[in-house]
C-alpha cells in the first residue's frame, strides 16, 4: 500500500495575499504561527489549515497543510483540492486573479480535474466528478 499525501503547503512572497485568496476560493480558516523552520517561513507567517476543515466526505478526509513564505521565499506548490464542480472551480478561481491552465479534463460522474495557477503563479489542482 501507497503512502497517503498528509500536507500541503503554498509558499510566496505575500503569505497574507495567499492566505486570503485560499480562503475565499476554497472556505479555508488559517491559524497563523511558525513553521517548522525559517527555510519553509518567516517566523510567524505561517497559516496552519487543519484538515478536519479542509474535507467534508464525499472525495475523502482533507488533509493538514500551511501557507506561508515571505520575502525571499520563491513560490511553490502542488496539490489537488476536491470541489463539487471543476469548472465552477476553475470560473471563480480565475475571478479571482487566478490564470486557468487545463480544464476541465476527464469523465464526467469518475474524475475530473483542472488546473489553475493562483496571483503568484503557483500551479494547482481542483479534482470532482463533474
Amino acid at each position: 500500500m501507497g503512502q497517503p499525501v498528509v500536507h500541503f503547503e503554498v509558499i510566496g512572497r505575500d503569505p497574507a495575499k495567499l492566505r486570503g485568496y485560499y480562503g475565499e476560493l476554497f472556505g479555508w480558516e488559517f491559524q497563523t504561527g511558525d513553521a517548522a523552520t525559517r527555510a519553509v517561513s518567516q517566523p510567524g507567517n505561517y497559516g496552519f489549515v487543519d484538515g478536519a476543515t479542509t474535507g467534508d466526505g464525499e472525495m475523502g478526509a482533507g488533509i493538514n497543510g500551511g501557507v506561508g513564505g515571505g520575502e525571499g521565499h520563491e513560490g511553490r506548490v502542488l496539490f489537488y483540492v476536491a470541489v463539487p464542480n471543476v469548472e465552477d472551480a476553475l470560473r471563480k478561481a480565475e475571478s479571482l486573479g487566478g490564470k486557468r491552465e487545463m480544464g476541465p479534463e476527464g469523465t464526467p460522474g469518475a474524475l475530473v480535474v483542472g488546473w489553475f495557477t493562483d496571483p503568484e503563479g503557483n500551479l494547482v489542482g481542483v479534482a470532482g466528478t463533474e
